[in-house]
């Protein structure tokens, strides 16, 4: 008898739009054992599985799915573990959208599985059950890596590598372990207590982890190079791009990068229990469309504003955040002022920002991103109110560690060059991967380059060969 399908996937508790602007815990409250089971029952188990080839640190989605079907999370969370050490991360923050569940077999004619949300559950599950168990780990090669930089990269190396046997030292240069998922992104997407617990996790399997030490300054890669074997460089990106138009410099104008860790990594948010002043403003508006947008936007009306907008030059089909995010922006009263393109910011008579002139556009041909282009409409000025801007509009790796580093080759933005089939640079021993050498781009993408790269180097470590 062919199997049932259920159409749609199992709805996600979250808490309802009104009350969540009020705090900063995370929206969604997760599955029930019970909701996941049933979620879980809906995937088909197909014979050759297209989820898989959607996921960038090769998740055995099938396999873990029919564990989470069965009741067995123990199983389920091992599973996934063999590939991902962070998947209470991945669970959250994964444009699954596009990439495992948008690979779905089900998305033909259905919703797909919530391949996210599960893998999220049986992670949080595995949480409530105490001390997570620490993989078997082999006898030590003595050979010694050091990664710079403990984003979703440098963590991803860190762990498949001492899987290896190798003897792993992070080098980070902020004060708290994890990169953008603690300064970039909001704690109602994704608590900070659930970072440490995956940072936790992979110290735990011998890799030491090394705070306030900026490489650049406090040690050079080449000065690495003479203590470590190899040197991975995940640093990320973390120079805000800005729009050059007149009056960028005026008071209570924010890049992104430094709203967002304002509020997420020094708590602005829980002002004055820490001391980290932010300005909070009556009408804010955000420039851009990804997901780092989204975020400050969301992050504007837990912070008080009464009105929190969204600027962006394209139409919201071609906004490249996800669409969940679009969601519960939407939901908590964000407003999205579409085709439209800010051409300069205008003060009181005190230099604070009061409003942002704007062109409206029209939708052109696409570009090389593959959205249609935005084309201004001649003499179509208008002003927006805002007291705050927040530019969002990208980033850059930081150019310290290409500047103090001999035989680094970098491209357009400090972007590091690297082979893409093993993420090497052009200086031995040196590999970098995530936002450093793409710019700005996903969580999981960044994880996925990090595998890439651990495989390459341990390699190298066995090998000698360059």
């Amino acid at each position: 008898m062919p199997k049932q399908i259920i159409p749609h996937k199992t709805p996600m508790p979250e808490q309802i739009p009104l009350e969540r602007i009020k705090n900063y815990d995370e929206v969604a409250f997760g599955y029930t054992a019970e909701q996941a089971i049933a979620e879980a029952q809906r995937c088909l188990m197909c014979k050759r599985p297209g989820c898989m080839s959607g996921c960038p640190v090769g998740i055995n989605i099938p396999g873990f799915l029919a564990l989470v079907a069965e009741g067995d999370f123990r199983g389920a969370i091992n599973l996934i573990k063999e590939t991902n050490a962070l998947p209470a991360v991945t669970g959250r923050v994964c444009p699954q959208e596009s990439q495992c569940e948008g690979s779905c077999a089900l998305c033909k004619k259905y919703e797909a599985v919530s391949i996210g949300r599960l893998e999220r559950f049986v992670a949080d599950w595995e949480a409530a059950q105490g001390p997570p168990e620490i993989p078997e780990l082999p006898p030590p090669t003595g050979k010694k890596v050091a990664i710079v930089g403990s984003g979703p990269a440098g963590l991803t190396v860190a762990a498949d590598l001492a899987k290896q046997g190798h003897h792993v030292t992070i080098f980070e240069a902020l004060h708290e372990a994890g990169g953008v998922l603690v300064y970039g992104i909001p704690e109602f997407r994704l608590p900070k207590a659930i970072v440490r617990r995956e940072v936790e996790y992979i110290c735990h399997m011998g890799v030491k982890l090394v705070k306030d030490f900026v490489v650049g300054t406090a040690a050079t890669v080449d000065e690495l190079l003479e203590e470590f074997d190899a040197v991975f460089l995940g640093t990320g990106a973390g120079l805000p791009w800005f729009l050059n138009i007149p009056g960028e410099n005026l008071n209570g104008v924010y890049s992104a990068n430094e709203y967002l860790t304002r509020a997420n990594l020094m708590k602005a948010y829980r002002f004055p229990e820490y001391d980290t002043p932010i300005a909070q403003g009556r009408r804010v508006a955000t420039i851009g469309g990804g997901n780092v947008a989204m975020d400050a936007a969301r992050t504007a009306l837990r912070l008080g504003a009464e009105e929190s907008l969204i600027v962006y030059r394209r139409s919201r089909e071609e906004m490249p955040c996800r669409e969940e995010e679009i969601h519960h922006a939407v939901q908590e009263g964000v407003q999205l002022n579409l085709l439209v393109t800010p051409v300069a910011l205008r003060s009181d008579s005190n230099g604070w920002v009061k409003e942002i002139e704007c062109l409206r556009n029209e939708l052109g041909e696409p570009d090389a991103s593959g959205r249609r282009r935005p084309v201004p409409v001649p003499d179509s000025n208008f002003l927006i109110p805002a007291d705050i801007v927040v530019i969002a509009i990208g980033q850059s790796p930081n150019p310290l560690i290409p500047k103090t580093t001999t035989g680094l080759e970098t491209g357009r933005g400090d972007v590091i060059k690297v082979d893409s089939t093993t993420m090497k640079t052009s200086k031995r021993g040196v590999f970098a991967g995530g936002d450093v050498a793409t710019g700005g781009a996903t969580v999981i993408l960044a994880m996925g380059q990090g595998k890439i790269a651990a495989r390459a180097i341990n390699d190298y470590l066995e090998s000698g060969e360059w």
